[in-house]
């Protein structure tokens, strides 16, 4: 009979080791999901953001009637644009269209901001503009995708789940991700979903865009007829048969996924109420952010539960303002909607900003404020109204690392292309993933044989605005 010898034995059953040793790192890593998938992560480097909100406006805020004044724009009212317009466009418009709101300075900056918003523009030099972005899709769809997912034809995991997939949480009580009022049109929960990734990375909806944000509240909180004891014998119960099923089968992502989504809504019972609860804010706070008012009740309240998750360990929280279906997206009576719409935000936002820096909150908290595009500065319809353009548009961030009272780049003299300090969506969300201390390299998961991340191929940090 032969016997190999050591070295032989070695070699024939390295094979074997390897299997053994990835057996067990599979076992660590699923026991890992299932005992907590959202525990805090380091970041890739030292971040300037803790944790972030996106205040969403959905349909297209108009740059140039809000934060970039165009004064060829006045000049040439009326006049045909002076260029090409973009090869594609989502419908046909005709001349120039000035904007029908006054622009003024405002803050130590300067920054003209226009009589829309006179409540934030108060808070100029906590913010940083951003005037060159562009985006590739004239759709609200692809668009709201594209800001979104990085991809406007793809299904892929949403921001808020890449942040929350690459540092977790700071309270294991409550979701990493929170979309308050989220809208159902448009791309719908792909928008926060977690595609991919882990179930436990995807936002937790309150609410949506057709529901008022008094009764956006998670549902079926409370259980009155079964105690917490016998709830919690009931989960270790439930827990104990699916880790057993893994042990024999191996990991299963969903099966991981539905075991932390049970731990974590036996955990929340406790914690959500009170974080739900705006009666435990003063009247002078609530009165702050508008709830006193019917015309900013709706979007204060928003925000102000935006706060409260935030100082309760959230990761990323996002508040959209939108109707059922599309809100800043005038084609028509763009005097009219503007309007109504930035009557509805700017005073939430501006207390926004104020109580998150009075709380000392606001370093260490990225806001970041934006529609899907912009507008263009040529009419459409009978003449007031603006289509969409993706080619030139503003956004802006506050707090979190950014330079306050700073504007980069620039719309041409008429708003249409970005042209100077360009950034792209995809720009856009590598710089807020640095800001948060991860490197959009490296953040990535592999799905499908290859490595996937939020910035795809594309994507440069935009290291001028960074404090």
């Amino acid at each position: 009979m032969y016997y190999p010898n050591r070295r032989e034995a070695l070699k024939q059953s390295a094979v074997g080791f390897g299997s053994i040793a990835l057996a067990g790192l599979l076992a660590d890593q699923s026991k890992a999901a299932v005992i907590d998938p959202l525990a805090a992560k380091p970041p890739h480097f030292t971040p300037k953001a803790k944790r972030m909100i996106f205040l969403f406006m959905k349909g297209g805020p108009s740059h140039v009637d809000t934060f970039e004044q165009k004064t060829m724009l006045d000049r040439d009212h009326g006049k045909p644009f002076p260029y090409d317009k973009p090869k594609v466009q989502f419908a046909p418009t005709g001349n120039l269209l000035k904007s029908p709101w006054k622009f003024s300075p405002h803050g130590q900056c300067g920054h003209m901001v226009s009589e829309l918003f006179p409540n934030v523009a108060r808070h100029v030099d906590d913010i940083c503009f951003l005037h060159g972005l562009h985006g590739t899709n004239a759709a609200h769809g692809g668009a709201l995708l594209k800001l979104h997912t990085g991809s406007d034809n793809f299904v892929r995991p949403s921001i808020g789940s890449w942040v929350t997939y690459g540092l977790g949480s700071e309270n294991s009580s409550l979701p990493g991700f929170i979309t308050i009022c989220p809208t159902l049109a448009h791309g719908g929960v792909t928008n926060w979903g977690s595609a991919f990734l882990p179930a436990a990375y995807q936002g937790t909806p309150l609410g949506n865009a057709s529901v008022s944000s008094k009764n956006a509240r998670v549902a079926f909180i409370n259980n009155d007829k079964v105690s917490s004891q016998l709830q919690q014998l009931q989960l270790n119960a439930l827990q104990k048969t699916n880790r057993e099923f893994m042990d024999t089968t191996g990991p299963d992502q969903a099966l991981e996924g539905r075991i932390a989504s049970f731990e974590l809504a036996f955990r929340m019972q406790n914690e959500m109420p009170k974080a739900e609860d705006l009666s435990q804010e003063s009247e002078a706070t609530r009165a702050l952010y508008g709830l006193n008012d019917p015309i900013t009740e709706n979007f204060g309240r928003q925000c102000l539960m935006a706060r409260r998750f935030l100082e309760r360990g959230v990761r990323y929280v996002q508040v959209s303002h939108s109707d059922a279906f599309v809100q800043w997206d005038q084609h028509g009576d763009l005097k009219k909607g503007h309007t109504k719409n930035a009557l509805e935000v700017d005073r939430p936002i501006a207390a926004l900003l104020y109580d998150l820096k009075q709380r000392g909150l606001l370093e260490d908290t990225l806001v970041w404020w934006g529609g899907e595009f912009g507008r263009t500065p040529t009419a459409q319809g009978s003449g007031d109204g603006r289509d969409h353009n993706p080619e030139g548009f503003t956004m802006w961030l506050a707090g979190g690392g950014v330079k306050g009272g700073y504007s980069h780049g620039a719309t041409d003299d008429y708003g249409f292309f970005a042209e100077k300090g360009k950034v792209h969506i995809h720009d856009m969300h590598a710089t807020i993933l640095h800001l948060m201390g991860l490197d959009h390299e490296m953040l990535t998961f592999k799905h499908a044989g290859r490595d996937f991340r939020l910035t795809d191929v594309h994507g440069r940090v935009v290291d001028e605005i960074i404090a």
